[in-house]
């Protein structure tokens, strides 16, 4: 083990000494944590955690090592640090390729094992997702704030990419997009289009039915360029589907707000109910902004169970909705993935040709 002392630290003043198992590498970002039990691979490679220290809750992580690319939900590790109580260097399980270790280690990003990462949940809930860093040695490095950078102009696509070989065409702009949801899109028997952030859909040169806009990382309104190009879709009353920061973008277009949340929702079991029926869902979120001003011509479609925040908004008469949480993600057998179905049938988009596979489907799924 390293004789070098590794720390880290919080704003507040708060300092923890770790032991490294990933990339011996100083970091600052904004300190997060996660409440999932399972997951991390997929976690750790969303564009929702860039510029973040995730700290994960669950005491043993890397216990099943991790899966092959094609299994995750970006082609590199999204998070500047991770944090984790036990950390596991003897995976067991069919999928693991290499040790979660190794693969930090060769994806220049630390790990470290802290043993109470209780406590630093705690204050975390108490006093709010804070700035820290991750430091070696003497080293020192500025605190750095991820929230006041266009995260989503970092980690967006920067060229067009068409995924699905047949099919109606949708747009998905990619504001750090999970492939899974290309995934998803793909197994109905659609061509996907991902598109930069910044892109005006309404000019490209190619038809399509419907456009969704992506999860992504930091404050929504970062992404002006994206709002702006939303604002013109529905005036050309597109049929529009927003997941996750896509909620806040579609929101803040039509005139709604946004806030940041104390600790925001990151986990797999965030209790979303639906407004009119009073049916819950077990949703899986990754988000520290939410919706505060619904905007016009739209109703509450959705609130978490938790602290009653918005889960989704979708309008009174038009194709046009969203919700915060991820209805690619299965925390359970089907969860939300009818989400897509209904958007599709409120759109008038002909029913699937192929069949619905549930869970992480890569049916259809061709890059070209």
């Amino acid at each position: 083990m390293k004789d070098k002392k590794i720390k880290l630290m919080l704003k507040d003043g708060s300092e923890y000494e770790a032991l490294s198992f990933g990339a011996d590498k100083s970091v600052a970002g904004e300190v997060v944590f996660a409440t999932g039990m399972a997951g991390y691979p997929e976690a750790l490679t969303d564009p929702s955690f860039a510029g973040q220290i995730l700290v994960l809750t669950y005491p043993l992580i890397g216990n099943y090592g991790v899966p092959a690319e094609a299994e995750l939900e970006s082609k590199k590790v999204q998070v500047a640090g991770l944090i984790v109580a036990n950390y596991i260097d003897t995976p067991s399980h069919h999928t693991s390729k290499m040790t979660l270790g190794a693969w930090l280690r060769q994806s220049g990003v630390p790990l470290l094992e802290v043993k109470d990462t209780r406590e630093i949940t705690q204050k975390l809930r108490e006093q709010g997702v804070m700035l820290g860093k991750i430091v070696f040695g003497r080293e020192n490095i500025p605190f750095y704030n991820p929230n006041r950078a266009n995260l989503v102009a970092q980690v967006s696509a920067k060229k067009i990419q068409m995924y699905g070989t047949a099919g109606p065409t949708v747009i998905l702009i990619d504001c750090g997009a999970k492939l899974n949801i290309v995934r998803r899109l793909a197994a109905r028997g659609l061509r996907v289009a991902v598109v930069p952030w910044d892109t005006d859909v309404t000019r490209l040169p190619f038809p399509f039915l419907a456009v969704i806009i992506s999860n992504g990382p930091g404050d929504p309104k970062k992404a002006a360029a994206t709002i702006r190009n939303v604002k013109k879709i529905i005036a050309k009353k597109i049929p529009t589907l927003g997941i996750c920061l896509g909620n806040q973008i579609l929101a803040l277009a039509q005139g709604g707000t946004t806030y940041k949340l104390k600790f925001g929702h990151r986990s797999q079991n965030q209790p979303a109910v639906e407004s009119k029926s009073g049916r819950g869902f077990l949703t899986t979120q990754n988000h520290g902004f939410a919706v505060k001003k619904i905007p016009k011509g739209f109703r509450e479609w959705f609130y978490n169970a938790n602290d009653h925040t918005n889960e989704g908004i979708i309008h009174e008469t038009l194709p046009l909705m969203s919700v915060q949480f991820h209805p690619e993600s299965s925390p359970g057998p089907m969860d939300t993935d009818w989400i897509f179905d209904y958007f599709f049938k409120c759109a008038g988009i002909p029913p699937p040709s192929l069949p619905l596979h549930r869970g992480r489907s890569k049916e259809g799924v061709k890059i070209l």
